[in-house]
């Protein structure tokens, strides 16, 4: 069999057989295997008993995705303490009631959300290999930048106002109080650093003197974000965005994170440190995927139930 730049055909029909094999794993398969991630965080006041709350991000919900509502409804039999959405929801304009039908259950305990790029703008058609490249060359997408003239312009005013409803603090650039089991807890919150909705100077200080614990909330975590939440004193910072990666080499790890986040710290649990201050970091790897690369290798979609515990003495 003859050869083309010096690979025989063989060995390339071979190659295009295992890319493929491996597109047709990471779309049908690992892109809906759902999971859930289980943390221990020691960041609560010494005395403080433990709470549980279930961080859910990057749904990129697209309409009919049955598995998805399901597997997401089927997270309030956890019982946490309380919800915290760190932002993009959404991957088609008709996904909206699909998303508040899917959270439901959820949204009978107390929680908080933040929005990320994709609840404001629906996306667009991409080239995978292309979506990939850009992101290993540190072309972070939208990379800071308001979206072009022409965006689809997503329904998150619905969204929104679903979660008022339930009673979900809105932490758009701005702070609030949860009660939970007689306890206070300050949550400070800034709109999507990767569109430059972010306003950190509208909630700086540290956190509120009167709740007994406060942390910090943000979709994308941008080091901007992350130095000003540490360097005010917030001991916990939850984010999403990421993916995860999306695409993982086994033994490796991610390539990319779409924002300026080492892949160090691509998802999990990790610290941060910015003015002589130490935070902890948890990056959400999501349950979700845009709907043009709605593909995931070695980096399954997940939500995660953290407990947050006393600091250790």
């Amino acid at each position: 069999m003859r050869a083309r730049y010096g690979i025989p055909l063989k060995v390339s029909a071979g190659v295009a057989a295992v890319g493929a094999a491996g597109l047709a794993y990471s779309v049908g398969f690992e892109a809906r295997s759902f999971r859930l991630r289980r943390v221990t965080v020691p960041v609560l006041p010494a005395g403080m008993r433990p709470l549980r709350v279930l961080q859910v991000s990057d749904i990129h919900m697209v309409s009919g995705q049955r598995k998805k509502q399901r597997w997401l409804r089927s997270l309030a039999g956890l019982r946490p303490d309380f919800v915290i959405n760190t932002g993009d929801n959404l991957s088609d304009p008709e996904g909206v009631p699909e998303v508040l039908d899917a959270l439901g259950p959820l949204m009978e305990f107390p929680g908080a959300y933040v929005f990320g790029s994709n609840d404001y703008y629906g996306p667009k058609p991409r080239n995978p290999a292309k979506y990939l490249l850009e992101k290993v060359q540190g072309r972070h997408g939208l990379n800071g930048n308001p979206p072009v003239v022409g965006a689809i312009h997503n329904p998150w005013e619905d969204l929104r106002d679903g979660f008022d409803e339930a009673g979900w603090l809105n932490l758009t650039n701005t702070r609030g109080v949860l009660k939970v089991a007689g306890i206070e807890l300050g949550l400070t919150g800034v709109d999507d650093p990767h569109i430059k909705r972010d306003r950190y100077d509208e909630v700086a200080g540290g956190p509120l003197s009167g709740p007994d614990f406060s942390f910090g909330v943000v979709h994308a975590p941008y080091l901007r974000s992350l130095d000003a939440f540490t360097a005010d004193g917030y001991p916990l910072i939850l984010a999403g965005h990421t993916h995860g990666g999306q695409v993982c080499i086994p033994f490796y790890g991610a390539l990319v994170t779409n924002c300026d986040l080492d892949t160090d710290r691509v998802k999990g649990l990790s610290t941060h440190e910015a003015g002589g201050r130490t935070s902890y970091l948890h990056v959400s790897a999501g349950c979700g995927a845009n709907r043009y690369t709605p593909f995931r290798f070695a980096c399954p979609p997940e939500a995660t139930l953290l407990t947050l515990a006393p600091k250790r003495s």
